[in-house]
């Protein structure tokens, strides 16, 4: 019997290495069936089956690639079909091939070749699979998902059209990272991929819940590749989620967020290998008590500080407005900005910055008339996130403490006024000690 509360309904989106191989399409399937409130799906093209392996998008590149140089491709389609046979032959689904689609692909990237449309058919084949295993109806992503003329999405046309589809069938497959361009042809997404597609699906469908099936229980505390086995997030706020993966960690990008943030949908982490793990929760806004006073620590290396000092700095009216206009028309970004009464600290990328550093410099001089700059490179930044430190006492003391007992001099911290973060600048040598010592201080084991 299928359990689950039919009045809810769930947009499911299941990553590359979730639909790998036959055996990783079973666990969907079993995860799909589970729940009768996970009415539409979105898949990703097949990942890599083993750490050697290649993913299809991949292939299907380098198909275009061979394409546009004039040469055969029938090889490449060839072993690219072998992968989708297998799965198709594992889940024993008898009389069901995808020949005429391989057909298609094979005419349309030897008569007009786009990179866009070679890469879009792994999602494309794996949602024409997913949508005869499960026995549902297959929506393409053409159809409902559109760009305008500058490639970026349409929201108002895309959600219209995706709303009246939709209401057509209570279940669907609609497969992730592509749409289709003003100029009639198949575009894909430049950034966020098929997590882009399930928020736009569930903006859509008025879902209750956005389940994100990954490889990982959730989003965890610190990265584990500095952090030892670090503790997992069970809830993260929308505000939360930027900060973090602003500075580095390994999150869902903006654009998957804004469409179901815009409709306060919840976003559920969840890991195919792990289904009865809860994962991580993204939301709007909870009461629900942390575990901890932080949510997460992030960090990046390799920034610059630039320190401007002059006397009266306070009193004198547009002059940080001058400073940063230096780097405007430099075209450097700025970071961070941390300042005192007689000096102000401007951090920015190194890779940005150092072959136009004395061009800023000479700027700065002209524009502000500084008393003296100083610059210096090889800084980190490691950001300390969490709602929790609105009411707790002496965050930025422990944090503090934490990095002097562990030798580690701070050479910037910057507090914003929401009391949401605070960002540490630390030498990159430190970097790795510095998430330690914090992660140590605030979560322990």
């Amino acid at each position: 019997m299928i359990k689950g509360e039919t009045d809810l309904k769930k947009v499911v989106k299941f990553g590359g290495s979730s639909l790998a191989s036959a055996e990783q399409f079973k666990k969907v399937g079993a995860i799909i069936k589970a729940d009768a409130s996970r009415v539409y799906v979105v898949p990703s093209a097949p990942g890599k089956r083993y750490s050697d392996d290649t993913k299809v998008t991949d292939m299907l590149l380098h198909v275009y690639k061979t394409a546009c140089e004039g040469k055969d491709i029938s090889a490449e389609l060839k072993a690219i079909k072998a992968r989708y046979d297998e799965i198709i032959e594992g889940l024993g689904l008898d009389g069901f091939s995808l020949d005429k689609e391989f057909e298609t692909i094979a005419e349309m990237l030897k008569t007009d070749p786009s990179e866009d449309y070679a890469a879009s058919r792994g999602e494309y084949l794996n949602g024409k699979i997913m949508a005869e295993y499960l026995g549902i109806e297959f929506i393409d992503a053409a159809e409902v998902i559109f760009f305008n003329e500058e490639g970026k999405l349409n929201g108002y046309k895309t959600e219209k059209s995706m709303a009246a589809k939709l209401a057509q069938y209570d279940r669907a497959v609609i497969p992730g990272f592509y749409g289709m361009g003003k100029n009639g042809r198949v575009k894909t997404f430049s950034r966020g991929g098929s997590d882009v597609t399930g928020s736009i699906v569930a903006q859509a469908a008025k879902a209750d819940v956005y389940e994100n099936w990954t490889d990982v229980s959730g989003f965890l505390v610190a990265d584990p590749r500095i952090v030892n086995n670090p503790k997992p997030i069970k809830y993260i706020t929308y505000r939360e989620l930027r900060e973090l993966s602003y500075m580095g960690a390994s999150v869902l990008h903006e654009d998957a967020i804004f469409p179901v943030r815009q409709c306060g949908i919840p976003i559920n982490i969840r890991n195919t290998n792990a289904p009865a793990d809860e994962g991580t929760w993204i939301v709007e806004s909870t009461a629900r008590k942390q575990d901890y006073v932080i949510t997460g620590i992030a960090g990046k290396k390799d920034f610059c500080t630039v320190f401007i000092a002059k006397a009266m700095m306070n009193s004198e009216v547009g002059f940080c407005r001058k400073v940063l206009q230096a780097f405007e028309e430099n075209d450097i970004s700025v970071e961070h900005m941390p300042s005192g009464i007689d000096t102000m600290t401007v951090v920015v990328h190194e890779d940005e910055f150092m072959h136009k550093e004395q061009k800023v410099i000479s700027g700065i001089h002209r524009l502000a008339v500084p008393d003296s700059i100083e610059i210096e490179a090889g800084l980190a930044l490691v950001a300390v996130v969490g709602r929790g430190m609105k009411s707790a006492s002496g965050t930025a003391g422990k944090l503090c403490t934490a990095l002097a007992k562990a030798g580690i001099n701070i050479k910037m911290i910057d507090q914003g006024s929401s009391e949401l973060n605070i960002i540490i600048g630390v030498r990159n040598d430190d970097f790795e000690t510095a998430t330690r010592a914090i992660y140590d201080t605030f979560i322990g084991d």
